[in-house]
């Protein structure tokens, strides 16, 4: 696992802007960058292959116990949002993807940071604008990135057994407009989709109506919606004020209900109790003095819904900030997790995203930022595997 310094392509703007990368750079700095790439061995990829698939299907289990043994209270999930959660995991709703976050220097095992099974982004980037970047810039060598056919896969799955004339192979997508990232993410998820067969429309969430004399959701276009990707978080969603229609209306929306749990950081407090010492687990805890003595290198402390990098904290083993960022979460608690070394990125550092669609890993992502805490804005450098 080495990080090496890359001249970039001289017209990478162009190369990148001529597949669709309209957001390679924001507020004036760069986001995708080829000035550096990191570089793998077949046996890391595998680590981090098996590392992902194996917690993908503990965290499986730890949703089970969460809804059975009725601890989503636990997770700030109540009230109507506890309610789709439990009939969503208990129909078995089928998922599409999700982003496991890792902290790893290649010394030892990756250690999961969280899960990102909600909402995850930079899926755009790790799919089709690393590939053609390798394609470019290595064509001799591998990369970790079977993402297109996967995710195309697990979409005709969705449609295996649907007549030709059933509503459900209408499939809308869906996030807050404009935003170009997202929109960059839905309509590339949008184009797997028609490749598996489905019929695509997309849709703002302010523009999703209810026909309360049909009892559904419709376009604007007054068609109704039968299956929902949507590019919007959960918790969101269940604030809003036609939330309470979900359960009547009859629609399907990917990701599905149950994917709050897997997408909040008390899920690390969770499988840590389930799988203690786990070697792809850290320590973690709503309790800060039980994590605390398992945490030589210091400690985090993260909002349950906290996203793209707010409101985290970082400790030294004496208690001292390192690091902190603001944000708009924290007053539905937080969890405390023990620190654990990433790798070095030049003068930052950098996390491993390792992609799943299904319960199979299908790609990797890597995110530097100069400081330790990874955010929106955080800059995408490619890989490549001998």
């Amino acid at each position: 696992m080495q990080r090496h310094q890359c001249a970039p392509r001289p017209n990478w703007r162009q190369e990148v802007e001529r597949v669709g990368l309209n957001y390679h750079t924001i507020d004036s700095l760069p986001y995708w960058t080829e000035n550096a790439c990191w570089e793998f061995t077949l046996d890391e990829i595998d680590r981090l292959d098996d590392a992902a698939t194996t917690l993908h299907k503990m965290a499986l289990q730890a949703v089970e116990a969460v809804v059975e043994d009725r601890l989503l209270p636990l997770f700030g999930i109540t009230g109507l949002a506890a309610e789709l959660v439990t009939e969503s995991w208990r129909r078995d709703d089928s998922y599409l993807y999700g982003r496991f976050d890792f902290a790893w220097t290649g010394d030892g095992e990756p250690r999961m940071l969280e899960y990102n099974a909600d909402t995850p982004t930079s899926l755009f980037e790790s799919a089709i604008v690393q590939h053609h970047w390798r394609e470019a810039v290595f064509p001799d060598a591998d990369q970790f990135n079977s993402l297109d056919e996967a995710l195309t896969d697990r979409f005709a799955q969705m449609l295996h057994g649907l007549p030709s004339a059933d509503p459900r192979r209408t499939l809308h997508l869906s996030c807050v407009m404009p935003h170009a990232e997202d929109e960059g993410n839905l309509r590339y998820i949008e184009a797997c989709a028609q490749d598996a067969g489905f019929k695509t429309s997309l849709i703002a969430v302010s523009d999703i109506g209810w026909d309360k004399d049909r009892h559904q959701f419709v376009d604007m276009q007054e068609q109704p919606m039968r299956r929902l990707f949507k590019l919007y978080p959960w918790e969101w969603l269940a604030q809003e004020e036609f939330a309470a229609h979900i359960a009547a209306a009859g629609m399907s929306f990917i990701e599905p209900a149950w994917k709050m749990v897997l997408s909040n950081k008390a899920l690390l407090a969770q499988m840590w109790e389930m799988f203690p010492h786990h070697p792809n687990l850290l320590p973690a805890s709503f309790d800060r003095s039980a994590v605390a003595p398992l945490a030589p290198q210091g400690l985090v402390r993260k909002a349950l819904l906290g996203r793209e990098g707010e409101n985290v904290t970082i400790y030294d083993p004496d208690g001292s900030t390192v690091a902190a960022s603001g944000g708009h979460y924290g007053s539905e608690g937080y969890v405390w997790q023990a620190r654990a070394p990433l790798a070095e990125a030049g003068r930052g550092h950098a996390v491993l995203g390792v992609w799943m669609v299904g319960a199979k890993a299908c790609g990797l992502c890597i995110r530097e930022d100069d400081g330790l805490i990874t955010k929106d804005s955080s800059r995408f450098v490619p890989h490549f595997f001998r």
